[in-house]
């Protein structure tokens, strides 16, 4: 259902961390990964999360995507509390509400991209004809429909990651959590991949929360949140996303015209 404006005029959140705490314990240690987290994100939002290496962004995103519980806190989605939801209703809740994105794409070395991305809808009891009709449709948008039947080892690496992310939207979830997408793409590739992010947040009008150290990753984003020592040190409205994503549709209208230059070529 449809988030409906507040008094304002903007939406309620669709994620909403409250003192969001996570501690690890080591022995008699206490390792706090994250302290103290508050943060809204809002329908149709493209938010960046960044952070250096042990920041604690990753377990941010642990949080949100339903992979972890706090240690103390809350974490709202769309409303509802999932900070106290048994594990199989976790599972439930990532598989109809959230698309995830990793850096090492986390595809089965034994299925074809065909059925890697049929294999959430599998575990939401999507029928057979209807789910190989829409995994070769996401396919299809991310221009790899002459390889629905490679396995992961017959495709590349930016292959590999557009087959993710066609897996990421096949529930068409309210929300995509992409975790360095690009951190193992060469940056030609990972500005496809970007390009991609951006025209799936334009478009389809998905909330996109993508964790990254690189900022010019981030730049896409409206928002970026900056983590260092598992606290949120400042959120950032970004102004220049907008020229990022035209500088980005640019590129990709090139390099459309020149491949139809090259097939009307060979023709």
């Amino acid at each position: 259902m449809p988030q409906e404006p507040d008094s304002n005029g903007r939406k309620e959140p669709v994620i909403r961390l409250e003192d969001v705490w996570k501690i690890y314990v080591m022995g008699d240690v206490e390792v706090p990964a994250l302290q103290g987290l508050n943060l809204d994100i809002f329908p149709g939002e493209f938010v960046a999360i960044m952070g250096p290496s042990g920041s604690g962004k990753s377990t941010a995103m642990n949080m949100v995507g339903c992979l972890d519980v706090p240690t103390r806190g809350r974490i709202l989605l769309a409303g509802q509390d999932i900070s106290k939801l048994t594990e199989s209703d976790l599972a439930q809740i990532r598989g109809k509400r959230i698309g995830f994105i990793f850096q090492t794409f986390n595809l089965m070395p034994g299925l074809t991209a065909l059925e890697n991305v049929m294999l959430p809808m599998t575990f939401q009891g999507v029928h057979k004809d209807l789910r190989e009709k829409k995994a070769k449709e996401l396919l299809d948008s991310v221009d790899l429909g002459q390889r629905l039947n490679h396995k992961p080892t017959e495709l590349s690496g930016g292959q590999q990651q557009r087959v993710a992310i066609a897996r990421s939207l096949s529930n068409d979830p309210e929300v995509i959590l992409a975790d360095e997408p690009t951190g193992n793409l060469d940056q030609k590739t990972g500005r496809e991949v970007m390009q991609m992010l951006s025209d799936f947040h334009c478009k389809a009008g998905k909330t996109i929360i993508m964790v990254t150290h690189d900022a010019n990753v981030a730049k896409f984003a409206e928002r970026i949140v900056n983590i260092k020592d598992g606290k949120i040190t400042s959120i950032d409205d970004n102004p220049g996303h907008e020229a990022c994503k035209r500088e980005l549709q640019a590129e990709h209208d090139e390099s459309n015209d020149h491949k139809k230059t090259k097939k009307s070529k060979e023709k």
